[in-house]
């Protein structure tokens, strides 16, 4: 496979895998996480763990089929939850987590722990999300909307990584990917950030960052339309066919994300990169289907790494 054109195929190739990951959510306490958390039971993908609200859970009854089959852990709190879902993944009963009805910086405190949290010594966290847009014709992903405001070279360089990981991840063998800048022209006087995109195209030509192929500075629409890239004459191997699109800074890619969904009705999904275990990372009023999607990829994404370290 060389392309991910759906979400539903996520699902597909989760279905290949031997045995079921582990997946804790945090404080699944309002009705969209709870719906997220009985569609997960429904397609039998991963085993669960709700950590704080657990009365809310017992009481929401299209769950009652499942409750037997989930292991509940309670919290007096959002913060406690946290903490308690981050000790989960730290003792390894936890594959990944999932963000439930809590405000992202509670959850952030708690990966961020210096002492008990899962952001490994030196590791960059960021974060990335998919689209699956009506007139696109496969999953776009991109990073970062959400985490880092002006990546420096080390997280750029990280941030490309964790896209190629999770294309592969995803079962896209050479993922395309465009560095985003407003033209293609590369005025590193003006936009110094454009330093980074030479270096990283450099690395990917080492292999630096396993099968892929990456160019840059592009914009968005020429990463994405080969008719746009054909009518300004340009030559690039993305050839107006992107699978991943790296933006500047964290304006765009929030820019970015938030005009799929308002404009695009986008289906979205969302993850943050860099922890010891995928944590994905919707939004409190998101879909649950969103909520599902996100955490098919976070599962896709722990197999991946468990099969590459098994294969080092």
């Amino acid at each position: 496979m060389n392309n991910m054109n759906h979400f539903n195929e996520l699902r597909q190739l989760l279905a290949k895998q031997r045995y079921k990951k582990r997946v804790a959510v945090v404080n699944a306490a309002n009705e969209n996480t709870l719906r997220a958390v009985q569609l997960i039971m429904e397609a039998g993908i991963a085993d669960v763990t709700l950590v704080g609200s657990c009365k809310e859970a017992a009481a929401y009854k299209p769950l009652s089929p499942y409750l037997d089959h989930i292991r509940m852990i309670d919290a007096a709190d959002d913060a406690s939850a946290a903490d308690a879902a981050v000790a989960c993944a730290r003792r390894g009963e936890a594959d990944a987590l999932m963000k439930g009805h809590l405000n992202t910086d509670v959850l952030l405190r708690a990966l961020l722990n210096k002492e008990h949290g899962l952001l490994p010594q030196g590791s960059v966290m960021t974060h990335i999300s998919v689209a699956e847009l009506p007139n696109y014709p496969k999953l776009l992903f991109f990073s970062d909307a959400a985490v880092i405001p002006f990546p420096n070279t080390e997280q750029r360089l990280a941030q490309v990584g964790y896209v190629v990981r999770l294309c592969h991840a995803a079962g896209i063998k050479e993922p395309r990917v465009a560095l985003i800048h407003c033209t293609e022209k590369n005025d590193e006087r003006h936009f110094p950030f454009l330093k980074d995109y030479s270096l990283v195209k450099e690395k990917a030509s080492e292999g630096f960052f396993g099968q892929c192929i990456i160019d840059g500075p592009l914009d968005l629409k020429t990463s994405c339309s080969l008719t746009a890239m054909q009518l300004k004459g340009i030559h690039s191997p993305i050839q107006g066919d992107a699978d991943a699109v790296i933006m500047p800074d964290i304006e765009s890619g929030n820019l970015f994300h938030k005009t799929l969904t308002l404009f695009a009705q986008a289906r979205m999904a969302s993850l943050l990169q860099g922890t010891a275990v995928p944590v994905a990372l919707s939004s409190r009023g998101d879909t649950p289907e969103s909520k599902l999607y996100s955490v098919e990829l976070a599962l896709l994404q722990s197999f991946h790494d468990e099969n590459k370290t098994s294969i080092a």
